[in-house]
């Protein structure tokens, strides 16, 4: 029984070369020969098939010894892990099968990172040995994929699965180390967008500006769109922060009228084998106040709904999903002619949550309504606007003034054993004293 490399799609190999069988004991020896271009080693490793008992013999022709002996610690390596330590990531990647994917939820994630491999991943790196797959290859992979114009999203879901499938070649033996483990770490993807957080896009920037934007965009998504679910979707989104699959998945009972909250607890968006409801991103049930522009909207899809209803509903009672809002109402188009360009779905969230900041809300409140398992995260909406940064240096300016409180007191201490001077009042300095001076 001979185990074979398989052969990836696309190849021009027509013979793989035969690996012994796992724990097959090996035998190894190499001929010299003298050609008209030089000297050449023909290397020979033997083994007896466990299943058929016949002697199976390979053969490869070397140019040196070293590079014998590196064959046949290879082929020992396969027959002791089962594994062949020089396959090329794209037969590895097929040997495994789904297994790199143990951890990752099979109803949402695994379409994208399966996609992520078979389009980018495999071109790109599939025919190098997995040994020889660096973190530096890794970047210029990353850079090359930027130039092509490939979002930052796309890229961390393109090399969230080459860490999964990388950390299985750990476990295999195959590498010592994992290279795509730094690069995934990394706040900004690619080496080209930069580590500062000034680089890095602020959710404050996907926000409409005010509350006659939105009023206006309700009022296109549901001209456009021809159904009032699609206005209710985006002033749902708007006031509540909840993501679209958690608004989908609202059920009347949730609302809470009496203290005037909403509980977010489940997300039904379409999944594999059809429409999948789980619970809400990391598993954190929250709540969410309801505000006054929301009331109306809500008195009505509340209206005549069971416990169990679905609250919002497409136009003809299906799950409104971000690309079903999109494709309904001409979105990309829509926004780009309001003057909104940058305003993505997801942005009706960053709207909520922004807005919420600047009216004051604490910051682990704000956590709690976005449902952020970090802090850090949350506090990214709190950068101060303009009006903020002016309002603070008025501020700071009166507590310099004359009637404002009363300034810090400096005392200059003299060198040596000379007298102490007296306290120095910042207030009471000549203006006229020059730059110099005072520095």
């Amino acid at each position: 029984m001979d185990r074979r490399q398989p052969e990836p799609a696309g190849s021009l190999v027509t013979r793989p070369e035969r690996l012994p069988p796992l724990g097959v004991r090996i035998f190894c020896d190499v001929e010299v020969g003298q050609l008209k271009r030089g000297t050449v080693y023909w290397a020979r490793v033997r083994w007896t098939d466990p299943v058929t008992k016949r002697r199976e013999v390979v053969k490869k022709t070397h140019n040196s010894q070293d590079e014998c002996e590196a064959w046949f610690d290879r082929m020992r390596r396969t027959a002791a892990t089962g594994l062949d330590p020089g396959q090329t990531l794209a037969d590895y990647i097929a040997s495994i099968g789904d297994r790199w994917a143990r951890q990752i939820d099979k109803t949402s994630t695994f379409d994208g990172y399966s996609s992520g491999l078979r389009l980018r991943v495999v071109p790109a790196l599939g025919h190098l040995p997995v040994n020889m797959i660096t973190a530096g290859l890794i970047d210029r992979v990353i850079d090359d994929w930027e130039d092509k114009g490939i979002g930052r999203s796309t890229i961390k879901n393109t090399i969230a699965p080459l860490v999964l499938v990388l950390n299985e070649a750990k476990r295999d033996e195959l590498i010592e180390r994992n290279p795509a483990d730094d690069r995934a770490r990394r706040t900004a993807v690619g080496r080209r967008t930069g580590h500062d957080e000034e680089e890095a896009p602020n959710p404050r920037d996907f926000a409409l500006p005010d509350v006659a934007a939105l009023e206006e965009l309700v009022a296109e998504v549901v001209k456009a769109g021809r159904h009032p679910c699609w206005g209710d979707m985006v002033t749902m989104l708007a006031t509540t922060a909840m993501r679209i699959s958690e608004a989908s998945g609202l059920e009347a009972r949730y609302v809470d009228w009496d203290n005037g909250i909403i509980r977010v607890e489940w997300q039904l968006y379409p999944g594999r084998g059809g429409l999948v409801r789980k619970r809400t991103k990391g598993r954190r049930r929250r709540k969410v106040p309801i505000i006054e522009p929301l009331m109306p909207t809500l008195e009505r899809l509340m209206k005549g709904r069971k416990p169990d209803d679905r609250l919002l509903r497409g136009p003809r009672g299906g799950v409104i999903t971000t690309a079903t809002l999109r494709d309904a109402t001409r979105w990309d188009e829509l926004v780009t002619r309001l003057g909104h360009p940058a305003l993505v779905r997801h942005g009706l969230r960053h709207t909520a949550l922004t807005w919420m900041a600047d009216a004051g809300i604490s910051l682990d409140v704000l956590q709690q309504v976005a449902g952020h398992q970090s802090p850090d995260v949350t506090s990214r909406y709190l950068h101060p606007d303009l009006s903020a940064l002016k309002a603070a240096g008025e501020s700071f300016s009166a507590w310099w003034s004359k009637p404002g409180p009363k300034p810090p007191r400096l005392r200059v201490i003299g060198g040596g054993s000379g007298p102490e001077k007296s306290p120095v009042d910042l207030r009471q300095r000549d203006s006229s004293t020059s730059r110099a001076d005072r520095i």
